[in-house]
């Protein structure tokens, strides 16, 4: 398995984390995290954008109001209702269409289609990466989200700096904004990444629509 665009990886290193957003005519949140705690304040992330912070009782353009806070969770008001996250943890709101699963991302500057997902209920930051026949993960996401490399099989992989070795495993769930995948192949290196590539193993079940800097994603299957 050959993952084209691992060479460009440390290009990415500084990217912003653009904002998934669901293609609705109102600001309501479709996807929050809670990225870290202060007195009085948390730190999180709505939509896959970058992590801001949200004071006690302060509510969000988004709709997200922060609660209150104890110890490492705190309780949110997420489109009127309660959910209680831990540091790490993510929530999404369901989809109220009937149609099939979508997300809509954006481009950077660069090009490059950047967004936050979630693997097996984690918060994760993806590249998106049509040269990648699967999602990748580095060492320090894998370590992070629970997941047992030693367990995987054995494989290796084309890098800049030449073939290594990598694991391959099977990742419970993975969504991205309101698409959701089951039991989808990644592998995990070694090494840590800059971010997760979305590679293949999750787009080639998408139609993948691209007008000018905007993407949609959409499950067939």
């Amino acid at each position: 398995m050959i993952f084209a665009g691992l060479r460009r990886a440390n290009d990415f290193t500084r990217a912003a984390v653009l904002c998934l957003s669901l293609a609705t005519p109102f600001a309501l949140a479709a996807d929050v995290g809670l990225a870290g705690l202060f007195p009085g304040k948390a730190l999180l992330t709505i939509n896959g954008g970058e992590p801001r912070i949200v004071a006690l009782g302060a509510k969000t353009d988004e709709g997200v109001k922060v609660l209150s806070i104890e110890g490492e969770t705190a309780t949110l008001e997420i489109d009127g209702k309660k959910r209680v996250l831990r540091v790490g943890q993510n929530v999404a709101a369901q989809s109220s269409g009937a149609g099939p699963a979508t997300a809509v991302l954006t481009a950077d500057g660069r090009g490059h289609f950047l967004t936050t997902g979630l693997i097996n209920g984690k918060s994760v930051r993806f590249l998106v990466d049509t040269g990648a026949s699967m999602i990748a993960l580095g060492a320090g996401d894998a370590r992070r989200l629970g997941i047992d490399a030693s367990k995987g099989q054995v494989g290796h992989t084309q890098t800049a700096n030449g073939v290594t070795q990598v694991s391959l495993v099977k990742l419970d769930t993975v969504r991205v904004g309101d698409i959701v995948l089951n039991n989808v192949d990644a592998s995990v290196h070694q090494q840590d990444l800059p971010m997760a590539l979305l590679g293949m193993s999750f787009l080639n079940r998408m139609e993948m629509q691209r007008n000018g800097e905007t993407m949609t994603l959409k499950k067939r299957y």
